[in-house]
């Protein structure tokens, strides 16, 4: 039977990340697994747990190719920054919440030997997640930057104190023109995220769909829209003195939007893979992260409930 190869990453920034990323390498190597970091992570790690300093390396010595899972010990920014690291690979990305929300994260930490071992025999389902494909085209039109996003694609003002002026377009149709902090374009996995943030709408993420949120719009119509998988939404930076402004994808990746550079958005062909051990239950993982209300619901059963925790699993759900 080959070696299941898989990348573990995570940060030096927190002493329970450290211990837990020791808890993970070592749980591997006892299951027969290959353990892997990348080189900077190693770097960090290394430093304050010396025992990690042998663990072989992202690329230097495993391909990504080569990688079967990913898993992640962190919150939603560490789940975005694995996906990043094996978007080119197949990978499936498995999040192990150390944070806070962790709206990504498959388990929490209590769970994690039993991830481990259920990582290690392949004891899981890969779940695909609708990307977003971005590019910049300058004023005459030529492509001057291309990236992706999970969550979303948002343009933003450069400056405090001043408006954006946006042109939104859908499917190369004008739809609407304001002046605002900025535009959100998101996924559903993204729309729990900054949409849910600037008053977009929750998506399910079984539902194929692009979100478009205007941040504080002055316009008569700036509401949230959705939109079809199958569309293209495309934002114009018009000039005068609000006229440059910024991408950002997923918080992580950014480009300056000179007065007159257009951003288009559309699905991406890839989707980016997510690692299952549970089923998915998206409202109780929206009531146990946002704390919602629901005493007194009685459901099918009729018997009320009086405890929300209490209708919500430890582990697993989806996000």
């Amino acid at each position: 039977m080959t070696q299941r190869r898989i990348l573990v990453v995570a940060h030096a920034h927190r002493d329970d990340t450290v211990e837990a990323a020791l808890r993970i390498v070592g749980a591997l190597r006892r299951g027969g697994a290959v353990p892997i970091l990348h080189p900077e992570d190693r770097a960090e790690l290394a430093a304050v747990a010396p025992a990690l300093a042998d663990v072989p390396l992202l690329d230097h010595d495993v391909p990504l190719d080569d990688v079967d899972l990913a898993i992640v010990l962190g919150g939603d920014g560490t789940i975005l920054r694995a996906a990043e690291l094996v978007r080119e690979g197949t990978a499936p990305v498995l999040g192990i919440n150390m944070g806070h929300v962790g709206f990504l994260a498959e388990i929490e930490r209590d769970d994690m030997d039993e991830a481990v071992r259920r990582a290690i025999a392949g004891e899981y389902e890969v779940e695909e997640r609708l990307a977003l494909s971005v590019k910049v085209r300058d004023r005459l039109g030529e492509v001057v930057y291309e990236t992706w996003a999970l969550n979303e694609a948002s343009v933003e003002k450069d400056m405090p104190g001043r408006m954006i002026e946006l042109v939104l377009e859908i499917d190369g149709r004008p739809l609407s023109s304001f002046g605002a902090d900025g535009c959100v374009i998101a996924t559903p996995t993204g729309s729990t995220a900054y949409g849910f943030s600037a008053g977009g709408p929750v998506i399910w993420p079984s539902v194929q769909a692009i979100a478009v949120v205007p941040v504080s719009a002055h316009a008569l119509f700036s509401r949230p829209l959705v939109v079809g998988p199958e569309h293209a939404v495309a934002l114009e930076v018009k000039g005068g003195i609000a006229g440059s402004g910024v991408l950002w994808c997923d918080g992580r990746r950014s480009h300056p939007l000179p007065a007159g550079a257009r951003v288009t958005v559309r699905r991406a062909e890839k989707p980016v893979r997510l690692a299952r051990l549970h089923p998915a239950v998206f409202t109780d993982r929206l009531v146990r992260k946002f704390q919602l209300p629901v005493h007194g619901w009685r459901g099918p059963t009729g018997t009320m409930m009086t405890d929300a925790v209490s209708i919500l699993p430890l582990s697993g759900g989806d996000a």
